[in-house]
């Protein structure tokens, strides 16, 4: 059995080695064995979420370069072992949450990563192209400096062109002019040059002070945590002239004035076009980082101190090095992240804040159509949904265990019940019952995609790096016995209508066109539970609503104190007096993450509010299906944060992770979520009724079938994933050729 967990142990770290991209999680030599926070979970195979978390404040490493693994997964035959491993306290409860009953699964880094076991490639990110390396760069004539100069170069050459012949129009900017013509040829293709501040013959020296052991070498890469664009100095320089230097003379200058006044402000408007497309597109950042230290220091320097060479030229000159670009795009650009947030939710607010503009100021659509309005509130629902699930995921790190249970019951259904609430008011005022029907196929959509897509898409994409991926078929046994109980419940109610209910059709017709007797065909037909069934409802079905609307928050309550006091002493974290990376620096307090869960929620009703109210022209001149609209957009859009979280973990060989993303989502669905709004309905009466059509009550109860199936045997591969997808398009093909729901 040892040497079996050795060989495991061996192959584990060869891929490791093989693997060259930095994860999220993923630690750097020296970090995992400096006092790291090491938590080993045993996953019981009588309880899925039951898991024991022992602390280790040292070791030895064997391998010292070898580079440690946000997650070791150790597996034996009999105790399953999961050792993870983290680099301060509050990322070990981070993890530590992620195998707990009712707290959503999150990846990404609640704490700031020490800069130092960054790789190479994500340092380079964050470097401030201001170092010449003319020996480890390659061949500059990439697809990404071409494209450059297509997209950007060619314009802001000729823009430098124009400044400066206007410039050497007024004389006195001549050396300005100049200098534009020297930019203009820069831009153009600035690969492989650098702009230099070259000193004039002015003796002077300068002392560089390091603060807190800092080192040239982090001056040069720069810092995670640098806000946007702007460099993050180490230290502070000191220049002390021995004389009176030139640079006073600068402002004294008429060339200055004319340069600040006429020609300055039409570059600085160039610039910041350049560097808003540029850091939108996220893969040209380098360029939006050029384009800014121009616009902050070189335009603002003396002319004559600009000098241009190559980088591989030997600088005989006393020079200090401003700019030095060699490629414009870099595809590992995913990965920036702005004070822990991703750039692409930093960019995407952008969408936030246009989608309310003319959402709320075009009342009429006289410049805006209703279709490009519920486009843009619906895809803004995406970067909220990220604010809020790093807004959860950084409280319960830095809270107690009931903190953090309170927060993910509350603001972790936040997303889905701001829209399901919004459309059955709004709805309930227009007198809609299609409406109703939308929230209807939303959360069943929700379920179909947290059961089906969600793991098979993990799957598929964890498949293409590890052939063959091993979890604890009993834990995930238990977590899908746990949602099959779940939806039962839900749709117990429907199952009771079909049972004892009415069978009522609407525009029957036979074939003589009469109303007397033959064979009928009738359209719209339904199960009559209201007004020619008011004893069957009310006195037997809405009871069961009710009690269900019971029963399932108080399964989710247990399920929380079975976690909180019967096995508290499994998530016990005992973190080490090591001299490692412990110290925890948050990217976000838990102020500021209330404070920011709350902002996020207010746009959430905002875009919510939008999206039901120009959701209906859509409904009623597509030919879709409303179920499908329903099923698809409305279900899925808001779980695109958690979807990405799934196959980050899928990635890291952590596949079990990724199954309880989606079966997380999908009991909180039937758990919370529906229980709160039929106890909305008791308190305002929204006409919400909790009966599923066919279609709905079907495809659930079979897609959880197929999913314990597919856990049955403990592995996951490719092909079980394709399956899972498979049969989730199928369910989508159903819905899309379905008749609409009656009353749309």
């Amino acid at each position: 059995m040892t040497t079996n967990v050795e060989t495991r142990r061996r192959k584990l770290d060869t891929d490791k080695q093989d693997s060259p991209e930095d994860h999220d999680g993923a630690h750097q030599p020296g970090s995992c064995c400096d006092g790291v926070c090491v938590a080993h979970v045993h996953l019981e195979a009588s309880d899925a979420h039951s898991c024991l978390l022992q602390t280790s404040s040292s070791c030895t490493p064997k391998h010292p370069q070898r580079t440690c693994s946000f997650v070791d997964e150790i597996r034996d035959e009999n105790p399953r072992k999961t050792t993870i491993s983290a680099e301060n306290e509050v990322e070990a409860q981070k993890l530590a949450n992620n195998y707990k009953f009712g707290f959503r699964k999150w990846k990404s880094h609640v704490t700031e990563r020490p800069f130092e076991d960054r790789s190479n490639i994500v340092k380079e990110l964050y470097s401030e192209l201001n170092v010449i390396k003319p020996y480890s760069v390659g061949s500059l004539f990439t697809c990404g400096n071409v494209l450059y100069v297509f997209l950007f170069g060619w314009w802001i050459a000729l823009v430098y062109v124009l400044v400066g012949l206007l410039m050497f129009l007024t004389v006195f900017g001549i050396p300005y002019a100049k200098l534009c013509w020297k930019l203009s040829c820069y831009f153009l293709w600035p690969f492989g040059k650098s702009i230099e501040k070259a000193s004039v013959s002015v003796a002077a020296y300068s002392v560089k002070i390091l603060q807190d052991n800092s080192n040239l070498e982090a001056e040069e890469d720069g810092k995670p945590s640098s806000p946007l664009l702007l460099p993050t100095p180490v230290g502070e320089t000191i220049e002390e002239p021995t004389e009176r230097p030139q640079n006073d003379h600068y402002w004294w200058r008429v060339s200055t004035y004319i340069w600040l006044l006429v020609g300055y402000p039409l570059l600085a408007i160039t610039h910041s076009v350049l560097c808003l497309i540029s850091w939108m597109l996220v893969f040209t950042i380098p360029v939006a980082k050029m384009s800014t230290k121009t616009l902050h220091t070189i335009l603002l320097i003396p002319p004559e101190h600009v000098h241009i060479s190559q980088a591989t030229e030997t600088q005989e000159h006393e020079s200090r090095v401003i700019l030095c670009c060699y490629h414009a795009v870099n595809l590992y650009y995913y990965k920036y992240t702005v004070d822990g947030i991703n750039v692409f939710a930093v960019n995407l607010l952008l969408l936030v804040i246009v989608s309310l503009v003319i959402g709320y100021v075009d009342k009429s659509n006289e410049f805006v159509s209703s279709e490009v309005k519920f486009a843009t509130a619906v895809s803004s629902i995406i970067p909220l949904s990220y604010y809020i699930g790093m807004g959860i995921a950084s409280i319960s790190a830095q809270s107690n265990f009931a903190v953090g249970a309170v927060v993910n019951a509350t603001f972790g259904s936040i997303t889905e019940l701001t829209f399901y609430i919004t459309a059955l008011v709004r709805g309930h005022h227009q007198g809609n019952k299609c409406l109703q029907e939308i929230v209807k196929a939303a959360l069943t959509g929700t379920l179909l995609g947290c059961i089906l897509f969600i793991p098979g898409i993990c799957m598929i994409i964890g498949g293409l790096r590890h052939s063959e991926q091993r979890f604890n078929s009993r834990s995930a046994g238990v977590s899908s016995s746990l949602l099959f109980i779940s939806v039962g419940g839900v749709f117990a109610p429907t199952l009771f209508s079909k049972a004892y209910g009415n069978l009522v059709c609407e525009d029957c017709t036979n074939s003589t066109g009469t109303n007397s007797s033959g064979s009928f065909t009738c359209k719209n037909c339904h199960y009559d539970l209201s007004e020619n069934s008011y004893s069957l409802f009310h006195s037997h079905i809405q009871p069961l609503v009710y009690t269900i609307s019971i029963l399932l928050p108080v399964s989710y309550i247990i399920g929380l104190i079975f976690t909180l006091k019967t096995h508290s002493h499994i998530y016990d974290i005992h973190v080490g007096d090591g001299t490692g990376h412990l110290g925890a620096s948050v990217h976000w307090s838990r102020w500021r993450a209330l404070l920011i869960l709350i902002v996020a929620t207010v746009l959430m009703s905002a875009c919510a509010d939008l999206t039901t109210e120009h959701i209906q022209p859509i409904l009623s001149h597509s030919s879709i299906s409303q179920y499908f609209i329903g099923v698809t957009v409305l279900a899925m859009v808001p779980e695109i944060p958690e979807i990405v979280n799934g196959v980050q973990f899928a990635l890291q060989n952590t596949i079990s992770l990724s199954f309880e993303v989606g079966s997380c989502i999908a009991v909180q669905v039937c758990m919370i979520q529906i229980p709160i709004l039929v106890l909305f309905n008791i308190f305002y009466d929204v006409g919400f009724v909790l009966i599923f059509s066919d279609l709905h009550l079907w495809a659930s109860i079979f897609s959880v079938i197929v999913v314990n199936y597919i856990f049955m045997d403990g592995k996951s591969d490719y092909f079980q994933g394709t399956a899972l997808v498979v049969v989730y398009l199928i369910l989508l093909a159903l819905y899309y050729f379905a008749p609409s729901p009656s009353g749309c």
